[in-house]
């Protein structure tokens, strides 16, 4: 397939533009952090609690909406075993930053923690914090993945590029910019790719819906004549524990993702990390429409009469690349160049946020409190920028051995589901929580999400669930055995800690038995709140007056 020359000048235009912005965004970076009198890491991991309300809104918006949500809705929607019904992604996430709203950030910003994992960090202490940080780096890896892996073949399908070309250089722009500037470059970038998202691809929805090659839907609700695809998609008895487990790792296991609590704790109060959002849901949903859209008229086709021909894509393997095929065949070539751009400022903005996110943690609760005591900011801000790179680069490496971009979607959620986020749970509203069931629940979880089988990467299940279908020699679970994984690993993790609690509370056992100090760290930090920095000063001032 010959090179676009034209859609590859306007896309090479696109990333300069986008480049330019996130040094822009270093700058101000680099001016907060002349004035700031604490910790300057923190400027690049929550850009010093500054970030407004609007950039809260736009980069939260951002995050969510990537190659990930855009292409993985397009495909669920299109592909005969799945249908209308099966792309959860737009409500899941709906439910996610609501919930996140609701019940998670304004403990987590009233208490001014600066990652996800601080709270793990104050109650449990660092070797256990450290286990936490392995599923979530795995999670950003994979989700890195899938977003460069929608990308590459959006451009390898659209301007004839090759996939390991694209997916190189949208990788190189991302981690150049947040190698600079840390949140505030990707805020400020998040601000022009969510704007250009929303105008290209909405402009795409006209173009589609008046193809000549999309037959009339109301035809095609439930069959479609060309080619035996049905759009709205059947959710039977039997697949309801899989819709269940799906549904639920997008819109409950997102909540354990870095990357919402960094835009959390950057604003400016509880309040506005709420607002923040309670707006970025709704945006994120209405974002997700094009997509659902797009994915109903690639399954209303009849690709005989576009230049694709038959097979359809489906029955060639390509329905994780519906969403450029349709573009591609179905528009203009000028609106198919805008949807490829749409596309990477998706890619871009969820990729500058998950590098962010990994090296974040990494960094504050790592290096900063277990590695290197005494490392100086400046050192802190190369263990940032080093982190990201290695991040960025491990998912580049992973992207090229990715075919469906819903699988790569739903697996980057996998493990926080399972493991992180009935932790999370229990550390933030669960007060006798403690480092014994945290370690029986980290394990239960992750032995049990082991033991149930990946498809994806190869790995036959040892525990087969009721409702289990063998398909071309893959085993595939029907149950939900991801959501029985995590409601066991909070189950274990309360119940561990009640019984050892009240074990000890009641002196059944001798606290010289307490291998992991927990009592006696509980009687340092019970009733102790960690100041914030100004309340610090302010008592510092005060004792000297």
């Amino acid at each position: 397939m010959a090179v676009d020359v034209p859609g590859l000048v306007a896309m090479v235009v696109f990333y300069i533009v986008i480049l330019l912005i996130g040094i822009w965004g270093s700058r101000k970076s680099k001016k907060v952090e002349k004035t700031c009198t604490g910790n300057k890491s923190e400027v690049a991991i929550i850009g010093g609690r500054n970030i407004g309300v609007l950039p809260g809104i736009f980069t939260m918006t951002a995050t969510w909406v990537g190659g990930g949500y855009i292409m993985g809705t397009a495909e669920a929607v299109y592909s005969p075993t799945q249908g209308l019904i099966w792309a959860v992604g737009p409500p899941a996430y709906f439910i996610n930053l609501f919930l996140g709203g609701l019940f998670f950030a304004k403990p987590m910003r009233s208490k001014r923690y600066v990652t996800m994992l601080d709270p793990f960090q104050n109650r449990y202490g660092n070797i256990f914090t450290a286990t936490l940080l392995l599923p979530a780096v795995v999670s950003d890896i994979l989700w890195v993945a899938c977003i460069l892996a929608s990308l590459g073949g959006t451009m390898s399908v659209i301007l004839g590029l090759s996939t390991t070309i694209a997916i190189i250089i949208s990788a190189a722009v991302s981690i150049i910019y947040t190698f600079l500037g840390g949140l505030y470059s990707v805020a400020y970038t998040d601000i022009v790719q969510l704007c250009f998202m929303f105008v290209s691809l909405w402009l795409c929805i006209p173009f589609l819906v008046l193809s000549p090659a999309v037959i009339d839907l109301s035809q095609t609700a439930h069959l479609n004549q060309s080619n035996g695809q049905a759009w709205l998609g059947e959710l039977e008895l039997a697949d309801a524990g899989k819709w269940v487990d799906e549904m639920l790792i997008l819109a409950v296991g997102g909540l354990s993702y870095q990357a919402l609590y960094q835009r959390i704790l950057s604003a400016a109060s509880s309040a506005q990390a709420q607002v923040t959002c309670f707006a970025a849901a709704g945006a994120t949903f209405i974002m997700g429409i094009p997509s659902v859209v797009i994915g109903v008229m690639a399954a209303c086709a009849d690709w005989n009469q576009t230049e694709y021909g038959l097979p359809p894509p489906f029955e060639r393997g390509d329905a994780g690349k519906i969403l450029p095929l349709a573009l591609q065949y179905l528009t203009p070539s000028w609106v198919s160049v805008l949807g490829i751009a749409s596309l990477a400022a998706a890619v871009m903005s969820s990729m500058d946020s998950t590098l962010l996110s990994s090296a974040s943690m990494f960094t504050q609760n790592i290096y900063k409190t277990t590695l290197r005591k005494q490392a100086s900011e400046r050192e802190l801000q190369w263990v940032i920028r080093l982190s990201l790179l290695s991040v960025g680069l491990a998912g580049t490496g992973l992207a090229f051995g990715g075919d469906s971009v819903l699988a790569l979607w739903l697996l980057s959620g996998d493990l926080l589901y399972c493991v992180i986020f009935p932790q999370l749970v229990c550390v933030l509203f669960v007060h006798c929580s403690n480092t014994y069931g945290a370690i029986s629940g980290y394990i239960v979880g992750l032995l049990l999400r082991g033991l149930s089988g990946e498809p994806f990467l190869g790995l036959p299940p040892l525990l087969l669930y009721p409702g289990w279908r063998e398909e071309d020699g893959v085993i595939t679970q029907y149950f939900p055995y991801r959501t029985l994984a995590m409601l066991s690993s909070g189950i274990c993790i309360v119940t561990v800690s009640w019984l050892v609690d009240l074990v000890f509370r009641q002196q059944l056992i001798t606290q010289s038995w307490d291998l992991l100090k927990v009592f006696e760290q509980r009687k340092e930090t019970d009733g102790e709140e960690i100041p914030a920095p100004c309340e610090e000063k302010n008592i510092t001032l005060s004792s000297k007056l």
